[in-house]
């Protein structure tokens, strides 16, 4: 949703760009203090007679090294720090949404919950190699868009030598219009047996929109609305998550009115739910 809010902010920046999230050089990476650990620790002796420098080498990072910046939290600890505040995370890549000027945006969860990132530092290479499933640090200030918890202005590390991690979506069809379902926020879910519905007050044929009013063209964000007993829900497909050459994307342009689907995604939050769906299939 907010890439609508800022369109009109960076449209100047944007043509000049080969693209929204394929361009761009990669970027140096820096520790969280702004120098490597060999240039801080050069001075420093040990009791052998070398440097810190030579007795250990730093791990291999996909940003900055955040051993210094505290504790990582657990996801409980997470939601209960106050927004604005830092925090440390460690969570397992599930999607990429975008890469733009050395900044990505993930989807990312853990056993107990997820995390959405923000416009995180991440070179070009090391945004290639953020595969599904990848174990990450992520330490950034804690925000929230409209509702939306997540992470901003984070640097990270790849956890070496960690686990993978990929969830399974969770039905939350039964959660929708509870006060439950927040509790899910950027998890992996899954809705079943949704009704579409018209997607606008003046074609009742209509079962999307491009852009949330209609205002955009192929390529652009598809809206489309569901009804769950008695309740209308507004979904779409995120174009820089799934763009136009998606199975999702064309899924969702062949819907029809009254169509009954099962769909899969994550549980976006924009003042209320409003879920990212990444696959839509009929309903048996």
């Amino acid at each position: 949703m907010r890439k609508t809010v800022i369109t009109a902010l960076t449209l100047s920046l944007a043509l000049s760009l080969a693209g929204c999230a394929k361009g761009g050089d990669a970027g140096e990476t820096v520790s969280a203090a702004g120098s490597t650990a060999a240039e801080t620790t050069a001075a420093e002796t040990t009791a052998a007679g070398t440097t810190a420098a030579e007795t250990s080498a730093p791990a291999e990072t996909g940003a900055a090294n955040t051993e210094a910046d505290g504790a990582v939290m657990s996801y409980e600890e997470y939601m209960a720090a106050d927004l604005d505040s830092q925090v440390v995370i460690e969570t397992y890549v599930q999607a990429k949404q975008s890469w733009w000027e050395d900044k990505a945006t993930l989807y990312t969860q853990d056993k107990d919950g997820a995390y959405f990132v923000y416009n995180m530092a991440c070179s070009e290479e090391d945004y290639e190699k953020l595969l599904p499933g990848t174990k990450i640090r992520v330490t950034g200030y804690k925000a929230e868009w409209s509702g939306e918890i997540e992470i901003m202005d984070g640097t990270f590390e790849f956890v070496e030598g960690g686990d993978t991690f990929l969830a399974e979506a969770l039905d939350v069809t039964e959660l929708l219009n509870s006060e439950e379902l927040i509790n899910h926020q950027n998890e992996f879910v899954s809705f079943k047996g949704m009704t579409v519905a018209p997607a606008g007050a003046d074609d009742k044929e209509a079962a999307f929109l491009y852009n949330w009013d209609g205002s955009g063209t192929d390529g652009d964000d598809l809206y489309f609305n569901v009804t769950y007993n008695g309740e209308t829900y507004s979904f779409l497909v995120e174009s820089y998550l799934c763009d136009n050459t998606t199975d999702v994307y064309n899924a969702v342009k062949e819907l029809k009115v009254g169509d009954v689907i099962d769909m899969e995604g994550y549980l976006y939050w924009y003042e209320g739910v409003n879920p990212h769906i990444v696959s839509i299939s009929a309903s048996n």
